[in-house]
């Protein structure tokens, strides 16, 4: 998405305009205290790389030279003015698959922040061209809301009861825990994207649901619970989850990086819905 200070400008009624522009521009210019944000405990690389494109505006991105703010939704690398070498790249500890509604809009969705920061483990197709799961699905975890989820810890449980219904090649295979490889992740941060999705090639995968977690998206879809989290939360808050109660490792901000994007982008808006009066 772009987040210059005319896109953010936008947001508001013609009265106080001028003023408004004035104190986005001065946000543009300024960093944020950090002040109340929820993501401030996180353990993320420097963002200094994000303050000076902050700063320096829209830049062009290498590959199709597209006019974007930080990195080009549509080519998934940063732009010209963001360094790579700047820019932290986390591992998982499995393959997600990030599968986009064909409705959804590149420039307003937090997918492409995965690819941006753990490029090989993660990869994003738009529905309906997606893998082929039957064949998998007691190794693959669907991260969606539904009636019929499970909670992070109960993974290994529900995901033998596919083995024992005939999944596995062989008798050996059949007697191995299962391990999740793949965790299928559909987006929910736009208006029902879930429709046309979950009720096809999604059918018989585990379905999994993280109903802790709050988001801080900021544009929390109405009339849905704060439970609903943008994509890269609901990666984040899975693996953070899956490392604690699969593993059964202590969780010392392996994955944090993950929201180095999202946590800059939030804290940028917020200041910028204060200072119009939002707040």
């Amino acid at each position: 998405m772009s987040l210059n200070s005319s896109t953010l400008s936008n947001e508001e009624n013609a009265q106080g305009a001028k003023g408004n522009t004035e104190c986005l521009e001065s946000l543009l210019q300024t960093p944020s205290s950090f002040q109340d944000n929820p993501l401030q405990q996180l353990q993320l690389a420097s963002q200094e790389v994000l303050e000076k494109a902050k700063k320096s505006g829209r830049s062009k991105c290498p590959r199709c030279n597209s006019s974007r703010m930080f990195y080009c939704y549509t080519c998934f690398v940063p732009v010209e003015t963001v360094p790579t070498k700047e820019i932290p790249t986390v591992k998982l500890p499995l393959k997600i698959d990030i599968i986009k509604h064909p409705n959804e809009t590149d420039g307003k969705s937090t997918a492409v922040h995965a690819k941006l920061l753990a490029p090989d483990d993660v990869t994003i197709y738009k529905y309906p061209c997606i893998p082929e799961y039957e064949e998998k699905r007691h190794e693959i975890a669907l991260i969606f809301p539904g009636p019929n989820s499970v909670s992070v810890k109960d993974i290994a449980f529900h995901l033998q009861k596919y083995t024992k219904k005939g999944v596995c090649a062989s008798d050996d295979d059949c007697s191995r825990e299962p391990l999740l490889k793949q965790a299928k992740v559909e987006p929910e941060e736009e208006k029902n994207p879930s429709e046309g999705i979950s009720s096809s090639r999604s059918e018989g995968l585990l379905q999994i649901e993280l109903k802790t977690r709050k988001t801080c998206f900021w544009r929390h879809q109405k009339g849905k619970p704060d439970t609903y989290l943008s994509t890269i939360e609901a990666i984040y808050y899975f693996l953070v989850d899956y490392h604690q109660e699969i593993l059964k490792e202590s969780y010392k901000g392996q994955y944090d990086n993950l929201l180095f994007f999202f946590s800059f982008m939030y804290t940028l808006i917020k200041d910028a819905k204060c200072c119009a009066g939002k707040e």
